[in-house]
């Protein structure tokens, strides 16, 4: 019928309002959101103006008051029941972190969180385990005050996996290439 949502919500009437009642209703809200006005708007106007033409003719207001008796008398449609199906479509979907041990692991070194998904870890602790959540965790505001110690245990967990990572390479044996 119209482009506009409810027109008694547009002109802020009830819906069983007298005639009367609308149109003093629109002259107000025309007067406040008109172009000319400081706080009005076209599209504003346009809604404004749309309700209005529908509210003041007694059969497109008889045919709208129909159409909403119509959709309020129409019952909500049940929400369909969840299958295994999709329980493991949407557990696949979002996959919950690994509990974290009881205990931290190895001995503490640094500086204690004592907030977190981490209270009562080392840094040092934290970097043996999730070494992204402290480089994630150097970049957030209550993070920075850690930066010199996180950059420098990142510094020795990059070292020590660069050291791997030759001596690996060095155990290869080489192959000659032939042309």
């Amino acid at each position: 019928m119209s482009s506009i949502r409810d027109p008694y919500r547009v002109l802020q009437v009830d819906p069983a309002a007298e005639p009367e009642v609308v149109r003093a209703a629109y002259r107000a809200l025309a007067l406040k959101y008109h172009p000319d006005v400081r706080t009005g708007s076209q599209s504003r106007m346009a809604a404004l103006n749309q309700a209005w033409g529908i509210l003041r003719d007694p059969t497109l207001r008889s045919e709208l008051d129909r159409a909403r008796a119509t959709a309020q008398a129409r019952p909500e449609p049940q929400p369909r029941r969840q299958t295994a199906r999709d329980t493991a479509r949407d557990s696949a979907a979002f996959e919950m972190p690994a509990p974290l041990p009881a205990t931290p692991p190895g001995k503490p070194s640094g500086s204690v969180l004592d907030f977190g998904r981490y209270e009562g870890w080392s840094l040092g602790q934290i970097a043996a385990t999730d070494p992204v959540y402290l480089e994630w965790f150097a970049r957030t505001p209550i993070g920075r005050s850690f930066n010199r110690e996180i950059g420098s245990l990142l510094a020795i967990r990059n070292a020590a996996a660069a050291t791997a990572a030759t001596a690996t390479a060095e155990r290869q044996p080489r192959r000659s290439r032939r042309g």
